[in-house]
């Protein structure tokens, strides 16, 4: 995929984030990596909605460059902490997502934060998830530091940031938008279960496992991105511009 094309997915995941009612106001932030070791990477602009971002829009920044707050374009303080900080300590992880999303926000404000697989979808993630429980304030670069480390294993997906939302990551805009859309869709499931108050039918380690490896080498893991690029070439085709 060349480099204009890495750039109209990433604008066709913002605004199909924004569809969702997944983003926050001007805030949260994508980013992906677009060199050989990922210290460069495009990020939305500061204070701009998800659902007005176009690919020309999103900003080229180096995770290396020490003044980059200090430019005229400087994106929002926290995307810096958070995505300077992931694209520096985890080349691996070449796009990520950042979002307050409900569900998955819920549980991140629950005792305990992890995700039972209870269905297919939140099997998808056993054994995938990280959690950090040690909120200290805003991502600013200290604290989105200490929450990045936790995505340096490469099996890891989510990181479910306690009291504050989520990081997905992923090798692709295509994965990590998979990744993030499923996640919610696993917690939403996993809450409104929870809210009965019923017993329920927890997989074993086993099958959970057998689950999530199925899904991760499940055939055409683009094609749904491929299927929103479409719908927004014939409803809002600005989106690439």
């Amino acid at each position: 995929m060349n480099f204009l094309e890495e750039r109209i997915d990433l604008a066709c995941a913002f605004r199909w984030t924004a569809r969702l009612g997944m983003h926050e106001a001007v805030a949260n932030h994508f980013s992906l990596a677009v060199n050989t070791d990922g210290s460069q990477f495009l990020i939305n602009p500061n204070k701009r909605h998800f659902s007005n971002i176009t690919a020309s829009a999103l900003l080229v920044l180096d995770a290396n460059d020490t003044t980059t707050m200090q430019q005229p374009n400087a994106p929002d303080i926290t995307a810096w902490g958070l995505h300077g900080a992931l694209h520096r300590l985890c080349p691996h992880a070449r796009c990520a997502m950042h979002v307050h999303s409900i569900y998955a926000t819920v549980l991140a404000s629950l005792a305990d934060s992890r995700l039972l697989p209870i269905d297919q979808n939140s099997a998808m993630f056993y054994n995938r998830v990280a959690i950090d429980d040690q909120y200290g304030g805003l991502a600013f670069e200290e604290e989105a530091e200490r929450c990045c480390k936790k995505l340096q294993d490469p099996a890891t997906m989510i990181l479910l940031m306690g009291n504050h939302g989520i990081m997905a990551i992923g090798e692709s805009v295509a994965q990590t938008f998979d990744r993030m859309y499923y996640f919610e869709r696993a917690c939403e499931t996993y809450v409104k279960a929870l809210w009965t108050g019923q017993e329920m039918r927890v997989l074993s380690d086993e099958i959970a496992e057998k689950t999530a490896w199925e899904i991760e080498n499940y055939p055409n893991n683009a094609a749904h991105l491929r299927e929103l690029r479409e719908i927004l070439d014939r409803e809002e085709p600005e989106y690439r511009d």
